[in-house]
């Protein structure tokens, strides 16, 4: 709660790459980077998006061919359930480093699969999850689409803390929503290593005046199968491939709600980046100047309405059963 924040968080930010195919072995990496970002007296540590599951990065996923539809299978046999034993794996190592604990997950439900953000207190308590509701480009080929019934906005000893994935971010309406629900510590896990990403996420910071945390991925080429499994590019049926080419440079940032940089853009390699964020110290400052949802903003003219209701295409009716009560009558049940 807010009475019991301390001044200042450590947090880190994650950059490093899936082992794709295999989320057993990708656990064992999120667990070698946390117990690492404890040993530096972190707090809060987040990793990128879809790494528990891995991005769907290449050729194979535009593909309906046979290979295309086996890479859809082994990619639906590398999610996960939520809940399910690899949350609850998540959720004891929180507990084991004494860390909050946020990462991009994709998420399995039935033969459907959401690119979605798991949190977890450092009590190993599971505290629930984002589904990214707007996938981008090829990503609407592989992932379905969330609801703002999971655009939550948790209440932690260290802020209030949410998250916004990747292009998302892009979308002025969903980042108002979260500014109306308190967020203060911003997560923004991504997939855009391109130039205008650490622009975007200083505009972020400064608009929310909330702590900006954005993780990506670093990889190579090898962190992905080799052809002919897996095409990065149609090309590589036809030529040597370089196993050492970045395919994904990272990147990572953590950004301060006057918009400064406190740590990253990295784009060198795999690795940990932390930042001290003064929630109760800095915020203030910030919202003194500009608070898009209060002082500065005029709902007499300009306002917005979420739905906030889970979405479904089924939903189900029965006709009350009749019955007798003691007296004999007939009522519905």
């Amino acid at each position: 709660m807010v009475s019991a924040m301390s001044s200042t968080v450590t947090a880190t930010v994650v950059q490093a790459s899936s082992v794709f195919y295999d989320t057993p072995a990708t656990l064992d990496k999120a667990e070698r980077f946390l117990k690492e970002a404890a040993e530096l007296g972190s707090e809060l540590v987040v990793f990128p998006e879809a790494f528990i599951g891995g991005y769907p990065r290449g050729y194979n996923f535009a593909d309906q061919s046979p290979r295309g539809k086996e890479s859809f299978r082994k990619y639906h046999a590398s999610a996960i359930n939520v809940p399910g034993p690899e949350v609850d794996r998540l959720a004891a190592m929180a507990a084991k480093y004494k860390v909050c604990l946020v990462t991009g997950a994709i998420e399995r439900e039935g033969y459907t699969l959401y690119c979605s953000v798991l949190f977890f207190d450092p009590k190993g308590n599971y505290l629930g999850k984002h589904r990214k509701i707007m996938p981008t480009y090829s990503e609407r080929l592989v992932w379905g689409f969330g609801d703002c019934s999971t655009t939550p906005v948790f209440d932690t000893p260290y802020g209030k803390l949410g998250s916004v994935i990747c292009w998302e971010n892009r979308m002025p309406l969903l980042r108002t929503s979260m500014y109306a629900k308190g967020i203060e510590i911003y997560c923004a896990p991504t997939a855009d290593s391109g130039d205008t990403w650490v622009s975007t996420m200083t505009h972020v910071a400064m608009e929310g005046g909330c702590y900006v945390i954005s993780p990506i991925q670093f990889c190579r080429r090898k962190d992905y199968p080799s052809p002919p499994e897996y095409l990065y590019s149609p090309s590589e049926e036809f030529v040597t491939y370089d196993s050492d080419s970045i395919i994904w440079a990272g990147g990572s940032v953590i950004i301060s709600p006057h918009g400064e940089v406190l740590a990253g853009p990295n784009y060198e390699g795999e690795g940990l980046f932390t930042a001290d964020l003064d929630v109760r110290g800095e915020i203030p400052k910030a919202k003194f100047k500009f608070d898009v949802v209060g002082h500065y903003s005029r709902p007499d003219i300009l306002n917005l309405t979420v739905n906030n209701r889970p979405l479904v295409p089924v939903i189900f009716t029965s006709s009350p059963r009749k019955s007798k009560d003691k007296d004999g009558e007939c009522k519905d049940t």
